[in-house]
């Protein structure tokens, strides 16, 4: 029996009972589709005369307009429940609490339903039996939330509103127009009478559903203005100073490590403080990045704080981008899987070269631009002066592609902090008879420390009135000053599926490999997945692949909407405009990921 049940799980299930981590999903989809019913109940007349008026009856829902409302907006907020149940929210679990025996009340005051008050009971019971299994404490949020819900809940209502009030259409008096409908349906919402008439009780049952809607709105939106904040978690300076200190023994063996110092990451540190993970969470998915840091000894230490963590708020875990090593240890440590996401292209400094022809292109793109009187400067940060420094932070930030900051598993975040005095900066000038804001600035560069003999992309910017092909120029320049500084290695951009791409490419690849290497190359007329590929490719590097580490298959597409939201190709928050925002504001672009420069054109 037990080898049956572990060749088939539908069998386990059969015979073993659900498995205890998917009561809280099974609770959930009961809410789910009790509200859901209790929506259509409340929503749509036919529904609750029809030929499932049996089954409605026992369900939660009345048949006066008060009930109708209190079952719209029973249905509703049920719906919104179960996300949280399934995540087994405690909070979610409280409110489930209070609302099923207001709605057994209901059951019995409206409809004098004794089954129905029965069923809401039964949800009750089952929901205090299993109390234990909603533990998950709150996720980071801000009171921005509530300007989001009150959109959307308004969006919501509306459209929600405008159903009731067509679904009600036999009992419409005359025939008004969509504009008065809509009309109808926005006083409604605050409780007046619209220009929209009904026979009978219908008026009542319409407004009181209405009503429901706009109080639900206004309900939620106050509650989430004014909870108690739980805002994200920030890298503090004690924190810092710890990752710092590991960095310093361990920062060679990884070169995404002193990325790590982000400072709206959070950090959770092994027992014994010799390995930490950093972290950020977007939407519920608790995203690590790269490698963890310190000794690789105390990276099991490390890891398990992490899952300990992502279980105690019911975070679904991610690695985005680690390495081989790093994705060996985290799958044998938590059973979690990984998929290779791309390979990271590096650099052997004393192995680089202009000549040969493979550098053919590259060797005539720099002579041209150094001919056309362009020159190049290669310094670490604590070289440079306040107010050169101040004048590329702000040439960066205004230079930047987009609206949104990119970044978050390959970028710093920021540039010429003092902390960060050991990082490079390679810029390109030109001396204009007309010079810009910047004066002869024209491109940068930003790598960061890769241990002791090695940096690491941080960011490119140019400027757009520049010649083509600053990035290489300002490359090869930061290539052939890396002796002098003591750097023997530079990790280039990250390049996203690379390896099928390559593959995609050869002769005789098959159908499954071309058909792949077409959708990437079609996908690459947003993201440049393959201008990216090809521009690290003419520095001849060595390929060292990155992984990403998830649970389960069904996680990978939510992983990668967080990953997108988190790296800023995602963005659901409203951006301040450029004039409202502040000038010393940090800036950063994963150079390691899609580049926001056209880097075909560079």
């Amino acid at each position: 029996m037990f080898l049956a049940c572990r060749s088939h799980p539908w069998l386990r299930r059969v015979l073993l009972g659900p498995r205890p981590d998917s009561i809280p999903a099974l609770i959930a989809k009961a809410c789910a589709f009790i509200g859901l019913l209790d929506v259509l109940a409340g929503v749509f007349a036919r529904f609750r005369h029809s030929r499932m008026h049996t089954l409605a009856e026992v369900l939660p829902g009345a048949l006066g307009p008060f009930a109708a409302a209190l079952s719209l907006s029973t249905g509703l907020l049920l719906l919104l429940l179960a996300h949280g149940l399934r995540r087994r929210k405690r909070r979610a679990w409280r409110a489930a609490v209070v609302l099923l025996p207001a709605g057994a009340v209901a059951q019995f005051a409206y409809r004098h339903s004794a089954i129905g008050m029965l069923i809401s009971l039964a949800m009750l019971t089952l929901l205090i039996h299993h109390r234990g299994e909603f533990a998950a404490l709150p996720d980071p949020r801000s009171r921005w939330r509530a300007l989001s819900n009150f959109l959307l809940w308004g969006a919501a209502s509306i459209l929600i509103g405008l159903v009731i009030v067509n679904v009600h259409g036999r009992w419409m008096i005359g025939d008004p127009s969509l504009a008065d409908r809509i009309t109808h349906v926005l006083y409604g919402l605050f409780g007046f009478e619209g220009p929209v008439d009904y026979q009978g009780d219908t008026s009542w049952t319409v407004g009181a559903s209405l009503g429901a809607l706009g109080l639900l709105t206004a309900i939620t939106t106050i509650y989430l203005a004014f909870r108690p904040e739980h805002p994200a978690a920030q890298l503090t300076e004690d924190d810092e100073a710890r990752l710092r200190a590991l960095l310093e023994k361990h920062g060679g063996r990884d070169s995404l490590g002193h990325f790590a110092l982000r400072r709206d990451k959070a950090v959770v540190f092994s027992l014994s403080g010799k390995a930490a993970v950093t972290y950020r969470v977007v939407h519920g998915v608790m995203l690590a990045s790269g490698d963890p840091i310190g000794d690789v000894e105390a990276w099991p230490g490390a890891i398990e704080r992490f899952m300990d963590e992502a279980k105690a708020h019911s975070w679904t875990p991610a690695v985005m981008g680690c390495s081989e090593t790093g994705g060996e240890v985290w799958t044998r440590e938590t059973g979690l899987d990984a998929l290779e996401l791309g390979d990271e292209a590096v650099v052997d400094v004393a192995a680089f070269s202009l000549a040969g022809r493979a550098m053919r292109n590259v060797r005539q793109m720099v002579k041209r631009i150094e001919r056309a009187g362009y020159e190049t400067r290669v310094r670490r940060v604590r070289d440079l002066g306040e107010t050169e420094l101040e004048r590329i932070r702000q040439a960066a930030e205004d230079w930047r592609g987009t609206d949104t900051e990119r970044g978050f598993s390959m970028a710093l975040g920021r540039i010429g902090d003092l902390a960060d005095g050991d990082c490079l900066i390679a810029t390109a000038h030109k001396a204009d008879d007309q010079p810009g804001p910047y004066g002869d600035l024209k491109a940068i560069l930003h790598f960061v420390p890769w241990g002791t003999d090695g940096a690491s992309l941080d960011l490119m910017r140019r400027d757009r009135s520049a010649d083509p092909g600053m990035n290489e120029l300002l490359i090869v320049a930061a290539l052939q000053a890396a002796p002098k500084f003591g750097i023997t290695r530079v990790s280039l951009n990250f390049a996203m599926f690379r390896s099928a791409l390559a593959r995609g490419e050869k002769i005789g690849a098959g159908p499954v490999l071309r058909a792949c290497r077409g959708l990437l190359v079609f996908l690459s007329r947003w993201f440049q997945i393959e201008s990216l590929y090809k521009f690290n490719a003419k520095f001849q590097p060595r390929w060292e692949p990155r992984f990403v580490v998830y649970r389960a298959s069904a996680d990978l597409p939510r992983i990668g909407f967080a990953a997108m939201q988190a790296e800023g190709f995602v963005n659901l928050a409203l951006p301040l405009p450029r004039s409202l925002r502040r000038r010393s504001a940090p800036v950063g672009t994963c150079a390691h990921s899609v580049g926001e420069q056209d880097i075909s054109a560079a």
